[in-house]
């Protein structure tokens, strides 16, 4: 290795794994994603997850183990608010508890706030585009910075573009306008492939609506605790087809440019990205239909991670985290290939200018996907009858990354 390659990944850069509550805890019973389970037709249940909820530590112990230094994890706000106003201390000594455990491991904790699930009843009062929903969303928050010492990131949301695009079927179910709920990440038959890798793109009264609240709630953050505030974009690396970047820059605004305008202000910004896709004359092109396309019908695209952490600091010139990067498949040496690719994508766009704190890869386990158990994202498998922990090859393979900083993927550029 060279000093110019070491450079691109400088000291300190967090290295890890990202997670989601409703995904791996288990028995969210009062979640609005617990309800919709059995409500939608075509969804498997969560059940009882991977049963991380107790195995928390055991699930940080594999990425500490492996030379990681960084774990990104949700606090779940249906368990610690299961009733308007009625806070569970055990809840939220829970998770200061795990908060305490990543530390004890030398993991660097990156807390998310809301990662796509909220209290049922916060639902029932009509959730994000609820005229309380605002209040409540403070109130809930200005309750977790209790438990946030020594924390020094904090997503407030998780992929709000996602987040809006699923109000926006919500409401379209509501209206009899959809028939059956899509998963983001649907398994399955190549139609409902199709349909999971070209979800509709937000419209902007939505997205204005979850730009509002986070605005509502990251002052709220930043003063009650140490905290750099943030939240997470689901980043496309929209190209256009020749002659339709007009339509690009549409697309784009809607789809993510509007939440990366969001974020001005913010302390730093989560950039999450699996593939690309292009964008022409009637808006976003169906993936192709190739053999190496993904487990949701995605393009492989591990190019398209410096693709969204260049147009992401080009936006917002914020501090980046890659807060989430992978790719479903059952072929791990694929998925070492992919992200040895992304890496360097990544390593190009620091070496020209954005300035990128972390890599955390999505994800630590094979979860829950929102409807489904089919895709499989993890660097570690999980048996679901016993709950057994299997670390895949890729997982000490990012943590060889890690212990060198990076040069295990970028040193045969120099």
């Amino acid at each position: 290795m060279n000093e110019n390659t070491m450079s691109a990944f400088p000291a300190r850069f967090l290295w890890g794994a990202s997670t989601a509550p409703h995904q791996i805890e288990g028995n969210n019973i009062n979640s609005d994603w617990w309800a919709r389970e059995s409500l939608m037709p075509g969804m498997e249940p969560s059940g009882d997850a991977l049963d991380s909820y107790h195995r928390y530590r055991e699930d940080m112990e594999l990425l500490a183990d492996a030379g990681c230094t960084a774990y990104r994890f949700g606090i779940e706000w249906a368990r610690i608010e299961p009733r308007p106003g009625q806070i569970s201390r055990a809840e939220l000594a829970h998770y200061r508890r795990m908060i305490d455990t990543a530390l004890e491991l030398g993991l660097e904790p990156v807390i998310t706030l809301q990662h796509f699930t909220s209290p049922r009843w916060f639902a029932e009062e009509g959730g994000w585009l609820g005229e309380k929903a605002a209040a409540r969303f403070a109130s809930f928050v200005t309750t977790a910075t209790h438990i946030l010492d020594g924390v020094q990131w904090v997503a407030t949301m998780n992929e709000p573009n996602m987040q809006a695009m699923m109000v926006m079927l919500q409401e379209a179910m509501r209206s009899g306008q959809l028939a059956e709920w899509q998963s983001p990440t649907v398994d399955g038959e190549a139609q409902r492939e199709r349909i999971a890798a070209n979800l509709p793109v937000p419209e902007p009264r939505f997205g204005h609506r979850m730009v509002e609240l986070h605005h509502a709630v990251r002052d709220i953050v930043r003063e009650r605790t140490g905290a750099k505030v943030g939240w997470t974009i689901a980043n496309g690396a929209l190209t256009a087809t020749p002659g339709n970047e007009e339509k690009l820059a549409e697309v784009r605004y809607a789809y993510e440019d509007l939440y990366l305008e969001g974020s001005r202000g913010d302390d730093w910004i989560g950039v999450q990205s699996y593939s690309s896709q292009q964008v022409d004359a009637n808006g976003l092109v169906p993936h192709p239909e190739r053999p190496d396309n993904t487990q949701t019908g995605a393009a492989y695209r591990p190019d398209a991670l410096g693709m969204a952490v260049r147009h992401a600091w080009e936006v917002t010139g914020l501090p980046i985290l890659v807060t989430e990067n992978g790719i479903a498949t059952s072929d791990d040496d694929r998925r070492i290939a992919y992200t040895t690719d992304a890496l360097r994508g990544l390593s190009a766009a620091m070496a020209d200018g954005a300035d990128v704190h972390g890599y955390l890869h999505w994800s630590l386990l094979d979860n829950y996907e929102w409807g489904h158990w089919e895709p499989t994202f993890g660097l570690a498998a999980v048996d679901r009858e016993t709950f057994e922990r299997k670390a895949k090859p890729s997982l000490a393979w990012l943590g060889s990354v890690a212990r060198t900083n990076g040069a295990a993927v970028t040193e045969s550029l120099s």
